[in-house]
């Protein structure tokens, strides 16, 4: 008698030993115990937020005290260690989510304004991660966000303070003006890419420090300065060319936020609809094949570093603009060129994720200022902790060792620079 294998049940798949239960909890149990690229992102930001909690007891003072006498008294160290630690991510939650006392104000102010600064905060990281993730797509690290932000912040920040228009046309010039200054910047290095080969990651990063001498130069001696002031700041952006907020002039969220999201579903749709997005996509897979494919490789690298720049352009029209100082500084850019790409990196490069991650960072900016001021824990954690999300989300081997999850099989995407054409 010959018994027929027909193979494996409908709820097991392959390399699964049939261990987990079926259905959608069959799935998610798998997910977690292969540690895919989710699982892997999410483990990696509960890592940073256990090195972020062993700096804040370092950097507590009474912890350090109690710590001289540890072997006498553990428990004094331990309390002390346990207040440090929940004290500061409670006021990190409070200061960019929700604070629960600001329910007995009753002030909606009060309620809102932790959201309301984190989207604040959000937005310019969205558009600068956006920028750094396109390039990405293409094949180039763009890393002069910075410069790219300080090209389009003084563009629109010379047509917000010196042209006299009407208030929704002086506002849209201000806009158009600062993508173009961002592009034209970004520009510059796709095109020296092209035509002589000039590695981006030099050219851009030149470029930051041309950007900002030129801004130093403006804020002194070029005319922009303000008027009887002897500091280096520029006049202010006239109120026609702000942006609007959102939920009251007495919440900083505005309609830079909008802009972000509206970018976001824009590179969504090139990179996933579009002819142009495709070969994008093409050249930065495999260059050589893209050629000859066709496709034009210089052409491509001068256009996604255009869009980028524009992309970085409008995060400057967010900061000069929307901004709680609507006057140029030299640090106009708050280092968001550079946080940019940490967006990216954690958002794996794709819009979708590259938002989540803005909100992310831009909660962890605004929860930290609450956090120094209520518990005098350095904002420098902070950094930290984003600095470390990046770090185990490049080195994936190591969150599967700490974790013991064993290797996704099948050519699942295990990798950063997959996740970026993936």
């Amino acid at each position: 008698m010959t018994t027929e294998v027909t193979g494996p049940p409908s709820n097991v798949e392959d390399g699964d030993t049939g261990g987990s239960p079926p259905g959608a909890l069959g799935r998610a149990v798998r997910a977690v115990r292969d540690g895919n690229t989710l699982v892997i992102t999410l483990l990696a930001f509960v890592c940073a937020i256990v090195v972020g909690a062993v700096l804040i007891v370092i950097a507590d003072e009474d912890t350090r005290t109690a710590a001289g006498y540890f072997f006498a008294y553990p428990p004094d160290m331990l309390g002390a260690a346990w207040n440090a630690v929940s004290s500061g991510y409670a006021a990190l939650f409070e200061g960019s989510v929700f604070n629960p006392d600001s329910l007995t104000a009753g002030s909606t102010i009060a309620v809102l304004g932790p959201i309301s600064d984190t989207l604040f905060n959000a937005a310019p990281l969205i558009l600068g991660g956006l920028a750094v993730g396109l390039a990405f797509r293409a094949g180039l690290f763009n890393i002069g966000g910075q410069g790219q932000l300080i090209a389009g912040a003084i563009c629109a920040g010379y047509v917000g303070f010196a042209w006299d228009l009407p208030v929704v046309l002086h506002l849209l010039a201000a806009l158009v003006a600062g993508v173009i200054g961002g592009a034209v910047w970004g520009g510059i290095a796709g095109w020296l890419k092209a035509r002589t080969g000039a590695h981006e990651v030099i050219s851009t990063i030149m470029l930051n420090y041309v950007a900002l001498y030129l801004l130093f130069y403006l804020l002194s001696v070029g005319g922009f300065q303000a008027e009887n002031s002897n500091q280096a700041i520029s006049r202010p952006v006239e109120e026609n060319a702000r942006l609007p907020h959102l939920l009251g002039s007495s919440l900083s969220v505005n309609a830079s936020l909008i802009l972000a999201l509206l970018a976001a579903l824009g590179c969504w749709w090139l990179l996933t609809r579009s002819t142009l997005g495709f070969r994008l996509r093409a050249v930065g897979a495999n260059q050589f094949a893209a050629r000859t494919a066709g496709m034009s490789v210089p052409s491509s690298y001068i256009t996604v570093m255009l869009l980028s720049g524009a992309l970085s352009g409008l995060a400057g029209c967010a900061q000069i603009l929307g901004g709680n100082n609507p006057a140029l500084t030299g640090d106009v850019d708050a280092n968001i060129g550079f946080d940019a790409i940490t967006v990216a990196l954690l958002g794996r490069a794709s819009p979708g994720g590259t938002v989540l991650a803005g909100i992310l960072f831009g909660g962890l900016r605004a929860g930290a200022v609450k956090m120094q001021s209520d518990t005098g824990i350095p904002t420098e954690i902070v950094q930290v902790i984003q600095s470390v999300i990046v770090l185990f989300i490049a080195a994936p081997s190591l969150i599967r060792a700490i974790f013991r999850l064993r290797e996704t099989r099948g050519g699942g995407v295990t990798t950063l620079a997959k996740g970026w054409n993936g």
